[in-house]
């Protein structure tokens, strides 16, 4: 269930960042939840590009461009490592595909949030944490 949001002020991405982008932000948060990589878990990382519209986001300072990364994971499925991964890859993704360099890495805000067991349905049942870790290894096995 691992799904990846990213808000930006419209015009802040380039145009090849904004193509792109969604993509790798879920394929930076597969690689650190540890699923394989196949069509199926590809296919549940769901990403999204939320754009707010000119003048929507300042801050008390200025007007310079601000990005918000909402993670939203299985609870149990990033260890404080996997977690602190995925908060610089995604920061590094995101920067990128705004033009920016590390300098800029404050501008950017990774928010990771953990779904508890029992909490999270698809397909109109609810779906475990343990549910998902046995068919990862199932897939893994089939790989």
């Amino acid at each position: 269930m691992p799904m990846i949001r990213l808000t930006a002020p419209a015009g802040a991405l380039t145009e090849q960042g904004r193509a792109s982008v969604r993509r790798e932000l879920a394929a930076v948060l597969l690689r650190w939840e540890g699923a394989p990589d196949t069509a199926f878990f590809r296919a549940q990382a769901w990403s999204y590009l939320v754009e707010l519209p000119e003048g929507a986001q300042i801050t008390a300072e200025d007007d310079a461009p601000r990005f918000l990364v909402e993670v939203t994971v299985p609870q149990g499925a990033l260890s404080e490592r996997r977690k602190a991964g995925l908060v610089e890859e995604a920061t590094k993704t995101v920067l990128s595909a705004a033009g920016l360099g590390a300098d800029d890495a404050p501008r950017v805000w990774v928010l990771v949030h953990e779904q508890p067991d029992g909490t999270w349905g698809a397909g109109g049942s609810v779906v475990r944490y343990a549910d998902l870790v046995a068919l990862a290894k199932g897939q893994r096995a089939d790989a």
